[in-house]
């Protein structure tokens, strides 16, 4: 049986790939490898899986429906990890079309793969943090009202979990979301502000520090992700108790994050210490479509699953330095 993970290219579907495959399953990643981000570095993540027993790769678009149809033919898929989506807040205000796409076209292509495969015993898919929008109360909890996006990206992630909703209730396809709370490390996304910062720092140029550095993160180790999808994998919700959107359905939402909201400034002093240079700092006001603070309660995904992430900001930060270093010789 067949664990089909889409985004494997990603930073964190190629970490999961990578984990399936080292307790025994067969993975089928599925990747269209866009140039949001250099597709060198998508190359490079699976040029690290290619090689190993129980990997097959497809590129292939998930907003196209009839190449997820050719593939599920050719393969038995016995789950499914959902992570392909158009990532990126500030993104999504220069090419929603991209979003519309990727994460609502693409997305309900997923659901239809699912609910047309027999025996599917689960599907986990990516939310993510995004969708608390101007929420002010913390720390977010799932019970939260998730009615105020504040980009289309946090938008797309909430019709994700509502599309969702309708195919578990009436399919009874199991299926879980998580909301993922700024996930860094090794092999991590160029576009995140930890990335950035390295690359300027070690160039010389000065970095954009926004809301003039008033922002707290809930930084999650990419390794703490992990374990988490894969213990929400392994435990589909089952049903019959009511859920965040108060159906019985089995369809579960958790919060996944390190449960430890940071200062940016904090991260940045972290990151100065790794690379052993000063940040010269340009402040700026508050980018449109971000948000203040995140902060994630993560009571409901312990209590189900027994997740506990272990790896504190000032321990994985110097690892993805470390990293960075050597990939870029630097």
């Amino acid at each position: 049986m067949t664990v089909l993970v889409t985004g494997a290219a990603g930073f964190i579907g190629s970490y999961v790939c990578a984990a399936l495959l080292e307790r025994g399953q067969s993975v089928l990643g599925v990747d269209n490898l866009n140039d949001y981000y250099a597709v060198e570095l998508k190359h490079a993540r699976l040029a690290t899986l290619e090689e190993r027993p129980g990997f097959t790769f497809a590129k292939a678009d998930i907003a196209d429906n009839l190449a997820l149809q050719n593939l599920a033919r050719q393969h038995k898929i016995k789950s499914i990890v959902h992570l392909a989506a158009q990532a990126g807040v500030r993104y999504s205000l220069e090419n929603p079309a991209a979003y519309l796409q990727s994460n609502l076209v693409g997305h309900g292509n997923i659901l239809e793969l699912a609910r047309n495969t027999d025996g599917l015993s689960h599907m986990v898919y990516a939310s993510s943090s995004s969708v608390y929008g101007g929420n002010t109360k913390l720390p977010f909890a799932e019970t939260d009202k998730v009615d105020t996006p504040i980009s289309l990206y946090a938008a797309s992630k909430k019709s994700n979990e509502l599309m969702s909703q309708s195919y578990a209730h009436l399919y009874g396809i199991p299926l879980t979301g998580l909301r993922f709370f700024t996930v860094y490390g090794p092999w991590g996304r160029p576009d995140m502000a930890y990335w950035l910062f390295t690359d300027a720092i070690l160039a010389g140029r000065p970095i954009r520090v926004f809301n003039n550095g008033d922002m707290r993160r809930d930084f999650t180790y990419i390794d703490d992700i992990v374990d988490g999808v894969l213990r929400c994998l392994d435990i589909p919700p089952a049903g019959g108790t009511p859920n965040v959107f108060g159906s019985n359905a089995p369809h579960a939402v958790y919060n996944i994050g390190n449960n430890h909201a940071e200062q940016l400034t904090h991260m940045i002093e972290i990151l100065e210490d790794a690379l052993g240079k000063k940040a010269e700092k340009i402040f700026e006001p508050m980018q449109p479509g971000d948000v203040k603070e995140t902060f994630a309660d993560i009571t409901a995904i312990q209590d189900a699953v027994g997740f506990h992430p272990t790896t504190t900001l000032s321990e994985g930060l110097p690892k993805f330095v470390a990293w960075y270093r050597g990939f870029t010789g630097t």
